[in-house]
């Protein structure tokens, strides 16, 4: 039976600045520093050992990574960056304070964009100055797979082809696996790999910095599942 382990990147400074952050690169804050180190501890104290390491092409998740690696003293581990584990894109949004938004275009319309299943929140443009088509990490691209705005529908199927395609085998191979990643890709397989409802996936939340161990078994069901923070 395979271990997956999913964390969710540390605070980061937009975050703790109330801002819609997407696929914008920001850094961790002091406190999600020490959130991924303390994820690390807890996977150190579980003793779970992993095989493969996941993560996205945004620093917050690896850095997250990183030091949850290095607490539990796995930092050797091969490790796979993909941006189809970037968080979701705001589109529009992203680099907005949520109450200032709130205020410009309503909370019920902001509530509806944020936790709608389906719903796509205002989307950029190429000319934009945050369009992630002029960004380096994203040009060997097809330029149509760059979003310019998504929903976790719409996230959830850039996510999953890559859980088919690379994480899903490893698993099947019997290797644990970790993945460090943002709130919406990992409600995205989380939502998948627990068959989660469209409805219930809403009310999903995973928090900053708290690992999630899923005992899978040969047929990628999800056996148990255990949060390694009982504080949180």
């Amino acid at each position: 039976m395979a271990k997956l382990c999913l964390i969710r990147h540390g605070q980061s400074e937009w975050n703790l600045e109330n801002k819609f952050t997407g696929w914008v690169d920001v850094n961790l804050s002091e406190e999600g520093v020490k959130q991924a180190k303390h994820a690390g501890e807890l996977i150190s104290e579980a003793g779970i050992q992993f095989d493969q390491a996941y993560t996205s092409v945004l620093k917050r998740a690896i850095k997250t990574l990183h030091f949850a690696l290095e607490a539990s003293d796995q930092l050797w581990i091969p490790e796979v960056k993909s941006w189809r584990l970037n968080e979701r894109h705001y589109g529009a949004l992203q680099g907005h304070d949520k109450a200032v938004a709130a205020e410009k275009y309503g909370a019920d319309q902001v509530h509806i964009w944020r936790r709608s299943y389906d719903i796509l929140p205002p989307l950029l443009s190429d000319d934009d100055e945050g369009s992630a088509t002029k960004d380096r990490r994203y040009a060997d691209l097809d330029p149509r797979a760059i979003p310019a705005g998504e929903n976790l529908k719409t996230t959830l199927e850039r996510v999953i082809p890559f859980w088919q395609d690379e994480i899903a085998p490893k698993l099947l191979d019997g290797k644990n696996v970790i993945i460090a990643a943002h709130g919406n890709s990992l409600r995205a397989l989380t939502k998948y790999i627990e068959d989660i409802s469209d409805e219930d996936i809403m009310d999903v939340e995973i928090a900053t910095g708290d690992p999630i161990v899923y005992d899978i078994d040969e047929n990628l069901n999800v056996v148990s599942k255990t949060k390694l923070d009982e504080n949180r």
